[in-house]
């Protein structure tokens, strides 16, 4: 459930009340008339069931609310209602399945910003990772891939390219494309100062690495496991599951083929080099497609429930009016 904040002007106040009042998954709705003072208007509170929530928001930016007032919203832990049992209830499909897309929008647009604590886990993740390809050791790697940090403007990518905003899918490439450079950059001289002080070598590169070796070998697989993790990736992101295991099956796809693209490259084995480079654009390309993918089909389940509700409810109301056929044969009363 969703705590939902307007600020409603004056002259649209009337018509928030009554859009908010007559869907069936809002509750708790409390109007305090003037007490707004920046912007200045009512202000309008209410709690609204997540499988509600985006129709609720859709419609108020439709009504131009946020154009002269506000309106935001915050997730409700706890709820003792009977009133929010009856919401949830009568609200279709399931709260934890339900798509807020503003709130999807507003969570992974902050993922686009280039900040200098993304370029400082990439690179970290990536330096672990190409330790982990030079010992073959898969508990680095796993290491590399929970700090890894690329799972936020992959998911800003798939979402703006389905809303069609091309700002925000121009920022986050922009991110990924610099992130994963500067990180393969900084791995490449980690390496030479790493063999400089005897630490490691090339023939650790050249070496028999059964655990490890798949990093830089692209296959079909490549592809499959690459489409799985951005379903993946997209349903934690939207169903409110989102943890840190998701960032680690999308780093497993994209850090540490980095991380062996860089550790080649400094020890000039280009094959390498070429193939762990190959293998990073096909799961970079399998997570964009299979995330958006999965938000299309979301898109379209949701667009598909509420048509059936707004159906539903002419139904209901016809059902709830009393028979013309039952009320002639009421005895009347006074008669004889």
């Amino acid at each position: 459930m969703l705590h939902l904040r307007v600020i409603a002007p004056s002259d649209q106040s009337s018509a928030v009340v009554d859009l908010l009042a007559a869907d069936p998954g809002v509750t708790h709705l409390v109007v305090l008339p003037g007490a707004a003072r920046q912007p200045e208007g009512d202000y309008v509170t209410c709690d609204v069931v997540r499988e509600s929530a985006d129709g609720v928001l859709s419609r108020l930016q439709e009504m131009g609310v946020e154009a002269h007032g506000a309106i935001a919203a915050d997730d409700v832990e706890l709820t003792l209602s009977s009133a929010a049992d009856r919401a949830a209830e009568e609200a279709p499909g399931h709260g934890e399945d339900a798509v807020v897309w503003d709130e999807i929008a507003a969570k992974t647009g902050e993922q686009t910003v280039l900040t200098g604590t993304f370029l400082a886990l990439i690179v970290v993740a990536t330096m672990i990772a190409g330790v982990g390809v030079l010992l073959d050791q898969p508990i680095l790697i796993v290491g590399a891939m929970v700090v890894g940090p690329e799972f936020g403007p992959l998911a800003a990518l798939c979402v703006a390219l389905l809303r069609r905003q091309p700002c925000v899918a121009g920022r986050s490439v922009q991110a990924l494309t610099v992130g994963f450079v500067v990180a393969m950059v900084a791995t490449v001289l980690s390496t030479w100062a790493l063999t400089a002080a005897g630490l490691v070598d090339r023939d650790m590169l050249l070496a028999e690495r059964p655990m490890t070796d798949f990093i830089w070998r692209p296959d079909a697989l490549s592809w499959v496991v690459g489409l799985l993790a951005g379903v993946a990736g997209m349903l934690s992101l939207t169903s409110k599951k989102s943890g840190s295991l998701v960032g680690v099956l999308i780093s497993v796809t994209t850090v540490p083929a980095a991380a062996n693209v860089a550790v080649a490259s400094a020890y000039g084995v280009w094959h390498e080099a070429a193939g762990s480079a190959l293998q990073l654009v096909i799961n970079l390309a399998a997570i964009v497609l299979a995330g958006l993918l999965t938000l299309v089909v979301q898109l379209c389940w949701w667009r598909h429930v509420a048509r059936r509700a707004a159906l539903a409810v002419p139904r209901q109301r016809a059902d709830q009016r009393p028979s013309p056929v039952r009320a002639s044969r009421r005895p009347r009363r006074g008669v004889g």
